[in-house]
């Protein structure tokens, strides 16, 4: 299926592994040129060299933190030397677990700008753009947490739900542009951050890593955790010509871990 990209410009945050590189490689395989964006160079750099070597597109990595003002502003830049941008896609790693009696405001507005503030702040400086041209697509990846919470989540949830709330309301503003806003929900993904939370209950339980993955896995209807390209293809067919029907949505991708009916 041709998805109608190639061309298009995209910029994709959290993007030198796990799920945010995912998104980046299936859009670049699409025929998407990238700005992909996080704060570790090294791995950005690597990121960027795979993309460019598996499907020729134009691949610009920008090591920065995107949560702050001149983060966005080096990002954006990046961007606008390819060209107009067409796809945001943002992404950035959840705030730590922990009691709530423990977070002080501090804590909480780190958590509030980077998982809900900084995406806020993307969108405002790039959807005018798109209801211009009167095509866009803007994908947030959130979390399965905003389905069903998990209680030492707790600034993820508060965090990402707020986010969520925003983009119902503006998702309907902006569909009659030719602009969809949509959330990805990942449950358990085979990445870097599941293995490190994975780390701490092992700890705490005497078993190994393996142990504790194996036993979390069977827990799954699926019987396993998703595969990056998995999650990577469903952020690509969102952004597709195909998809442009669908918006206002929150897209679960879990193995059917959730138990509800809606």
């Amino acid at each position: 299926m041709d998805l109608g990209l190639r061309g298009k410009h995209a910029l994709v945050c959290g993007a030198s592994k796990g799920l945010g590189f995912a998104c980046a490689d299936a859009l670049a395989a699409e025929g998407v040129d990238v700005v992909i964006v996080a704060r570790g160079a090294e791995a950005l750099e690597k990121a960027a060299a795979g993309l460019r070597a598996r499907h020729g597109r134009r691949v610009v990595a920008v090591a920065t933190d995107i949560t702050k003002p001149e983060g966005r502003k080096a990002a954006l830049d990046a961007v606008a030397r390819l060209g107009d941008l067409d796809i945001l896609v943002n992404n950035a790693g959840g705030p730590p677990p922990g009691n709530f009696r423990d977070w002080d405001r501090d804590t909480w507005l780190a958590a509030l700008d980077a998982n809900m503030l900084t995406p806020i702040e993307l969108i405002k400086a790039t959807v005018d753009g798109m209801i211009a041209r009167k095509w866009g697509r803007i994908i947030n990846i959130t979390s399965g947490a905003v389905k069903a919470p998990i209680d030492v989540l707790g600034l993820s949830n508060g965090a990402r739900s707020g986010l969520t709330g925003f983009i119902a309301g503006l998702a309907r503003e902006v569909a009659q542009h030719g602009v969809t806003v949509n959330n990805l929900l990942p449950g358990p993904f085979n990445t870097d951050r599941l293995y490190k939370t994975m780390e701490g209950a092992a700890q705490k339980t005497n078993l190994t890593v393996d142990e504790v993955a194996q036993r979390r896995a069977a827990q799954n209807p699926s019987r396993r955790f998703g595969d990056p390209a998995e999650f990577g293809a469903t952020c690509a067919f969102l952004c597709s010509r195909q998809a442009a029907y669908i918006t206002a949505q929150n897209i679960l991708l879990d193995g059917g871990a959730y138990p509800g009916t809606f």
